[in-house]
C-alpha cells in the first residue's frame, strides 16, 4: 500500500469544529496528517475527533478561544514539546460582526471580530513561526473573503478585518519566503454552505452553493500539489 499523501505531517486548523474547519480537518487526517483541532465548542471538537478516528485517522482536539492572549502560546508550546514541528496551518476561525452601514457599526463586535480575525492571526504567526520554519515543507493557508479586497456596502467590518488578514499573512510571506521553506497562501473559499453564510443570507437556500467539502478539497489539492509562496487562490462558486 502506498504512503498517504501528508502521512507524517502535523496540522493545525483553526475554527474547527464544523463547517470549512471541520471538513478541512477530516480531509487532511484523511491523508495521512496528525490533526490538531481548535474551537471554542468542546462538543462539537469531540464530534470531528470521532469522525477523524472512526474513519482511522488521527487528531487531537485542543479546545480554546484564540481571542483569549494567553491561549495560542499555550498551544504552541504544547505543541513543540509533542513534536517539535509545524507543517501546516489553515487559518480558518473569524468572526462576522452584525452587517451595517459603516456609520452604525458596533464598536464592541468591531473589537470582537478585530480580535480573532487579525490580532490572533499575528498571534499565531509570531507562535508558530519557530516550528513552522523547523518543517521541511511549512505551509499556512488562511481563508479569507471577496470583501476583503471589494469593498462591500454593508460589509465595512468584516471587510477590514479580512483586508488586515490578508496583509498581514501576506507580509509575513514576503519575511519569510527567502529565509525558510515556510509558504503562505490565502484562499477565498467563496459562497459556501456554513453558519457564517446562513447568518449573511438567511433567505438563501443552503442547497443553491456548495458545501464545506468543496473547500476542503481545494485546500488538499493545494497542499498535496504543492503552491508557490504568497500564492492566491479562490474556489469555483458552484454548488
Amino acid at each position: 500500500m502506498s504512503e498517504l499523501p501528508l502521512s507524517g505531517r502535523i496540522a493545525l486548523v483553526t475554527g474547527a469544529s464544523r463547517g470549512i474547519g471541520a471538513a478541512t480537518a477530516k480531509a487532511l487526517a484523511a491523508a495521512g496528517a496528525h490533526v490538531v483541532l481548535t474551537a471554542r465548542n468542546v462538543k462539537e471538537l469531540e464530534g470531528v475527533e470521532d469522525a477523524i478516528h472512526d474513519a482511522g485517522g488521527m487528531s487531537t482536539i485542543a479546545p480554546m478561544d484564540l481571542a483569549e492572549s494567553d491561549s495560542i502560546g499555550r498551544l504552541s508550546q504544547a505543541l513543540a514539546q509533542r513534536w517539535d514541528k509545524l507543517d501546516i496551518m489553515v487559518i480558518n476561525a473569524a468572526m462576522l460582526p452584525t452587517l451595517t452601514p459603516v456609520t452604525q457599526i458596533d464598536g464592541k463586535q468591531f473589537n470582537q471580530a478585530l480580535t480573532l480575525n487579525v490580532l490572533a492571526t499575528q498571534a499565531l504567526l509570531a507562535a508558530f513561526d519557530p516550528l513552522l520554519k523547523r518543517s521541511k515543507h511549512g505551509r499556512i493557508i488562511g481563508l479569507t473573503s471577496s470583501v476583503g479586497s471589494q469593498p462591500r456596502a454593508f460589509w465595512g467590518a468584516y471587510g477590514a478585518t479580512k483586508a488586515a488578514f490578508e496583509n498581514l499573512l501576506l507580509s509575513y510571506g514576503h519575511e519569510v519566503g527567502r529565509i525558510s521553506d515556510t509558504r503562505v497562501a490565502i484562499l477565498d473559499p467563496g459562497a459556501t454552505r456554513t453558519a457564517m453564510r446562513a447568518r449573511a443570507y438567511p433567505g438563501e437556500d443552503p442547497q443553491s452553493v456548495k458545501p464545506p467539502e468543496a473547500v476542503a478539497a481545494q485546500i488538499m489539492a493545494m497542499l498535496t500539489d504543492d503552491f508557490a509562496n504568497l500564492a492566491l487562490r479562490t474556489v469555483e462558486t458552484s454548488a
